[in-house]
């Protein structure tokens, strides 16, 4: 069988590396697209992967930009169907669908956002999806009939024990003989990131300062660093990064992946950007499992009284991979649902 995957972000590796090498050494035959963001394409090149970017030069983050690129994007989709003839598509894009419909070919829309959160992304991507991959907590509007749900988070498909092993190897430059902390900053530039702000300099510094007595600060950061914030980027393969955050203390940032890859791991989690309180799934694993923390913008001082509690707390790690048992106990390996509902959905005639 024929599989067509297209990634758009960094976190659309991680998601599908081990669900596209498996299905390849079942003997099926799958292509890889992307568009260039971040650091996606330097993850596959890492990796060894062959992949096609149909989308090499990027875009600017502006309603007109976007549009167009997704329109020339559609037609290069098409073509390239009609070439590869794919079984089925499976993707976190909007050009799947309108190929797929187009074409006659199967497509799943994967999403862990609210349709709510991404309004502009559910309307172009969810109406000619065939189906439409997500978590139970997840909101995907008024195209429930169309959701797959399953119970678990996209970060298990490659942290979940059975897919993730820890190596403190790998985390050449962090010092692991010490405390040490992750702060992670996005860029907030996406248009469904329009009025949203995150950690700015004033608040990056006032972290650092409570964090730098206690042990080793590390930044990853989607946008430039100011000089006083560039010192401490954290320069490790970015391969690696969940081995740092595995072994991390703490993790804080305005990344809403991020913030969920920490939880999922069992390190503590503070999140604090204006999306607090809209994100199901981050909701689901601050309430339900504890795992994380959110705070607003206009909660600094909040945010800042949590990090010391924790900080302050004896057994931090320890009381963390406790609720981390609990949480995998009742959540999927999502690697092992995708394979098997990709493959079920190309070898049956009935619908999953």
């Amino acid at each position: 069988m024929r599989f067509l995957f297209y990634m758009g972000h960094p976190a659309h590796f991680h998601l599908f590396k081990n669900t596209i090498p498996a299905l390849t050494e079942m003997g099926h035959e799958v292509k890889v697209l992307i568009k260039k963001k971040d650091i996606l394409e330097n993850l596959l090149q890492n990796a060894g992967w062959n992949y096609l970017n149909i989308n090499p030069e990027g875009r600017a983050d502006n309603k007109l930009s976007i549009a167009l690129k997704l329109l020339k994007r559609d037609f290069q989709f098409v073509g390239i169907c009609r070439r590869f003839k794919p079984d089925l598509m499976v993707g976190t894009s909007a050009e799947i669908s309108h190929a797929g419909k187009l074409l006659g070919i199967k497509s799943i829309v994967v999403n862990e956002d609210d349709a709510e959160v991404v309004p502009l992304f559910a309307k172009l991507a969810y109406p000619l999806a065939t189906k439409i991959l997500a978590p139970h907590c997840c909101s995907v509007g008024r195209w429930q009939h169309k959701k797959i749900g399953y119970k678990g988070y996209h970060e298990l498909a490659y942290l979940h024990p059975d897919n993730f092993s820890p190596d403190k190897s790998k985390l050449e430059g962090i010092d692991t003989s010490k405390p040490f902390y992750i702060l992670r900053f996005a860029k907030l530039t996406a248009h469904h990131d329009e009025g949203r702000k995150g950690i700015n300099t004033e608040v990056a510094q006032k972290l650092i300062h409570i964090l730098e007595p206690h042990g080793s600060v590390y930044i990853t950061s989607e946008r430039e660093l100011e000089p006083q914030l560039e010192k401490y980027r954290i320069h490790i393969n970015p391969l690696h990064i969940h081995d740092a955050l595995y072994y991390a203390d703490m993790y804080i940032g305005d990344s809403q992946t991020m913030a969920a890859e920490a939880a999922v791991l069992g390190t503590p989690s503070v999140r604090f950007n204006d999306f607090v309180g809209q994100i199901s799934y981050l909701n689901e694993l601050e309430d339900e499992f504890g795992l994380t923390f959110g705070f607003k913008t206009s909660q600094s001082v909040e945010m800042y009284n949590k990090v010391n509690q924790l900080i302050s707390t004896i057994d931090l790690k320890s009381e963390w991979n406790t609720k981390r048992k609990v949480m995998l106990n009742k959540c999927v390996d999502l690697n092992m649902f995708m394979i098997n509902l990709f493959t079920g959905m190309i070898e049956s005639k009935k619908e999953v």
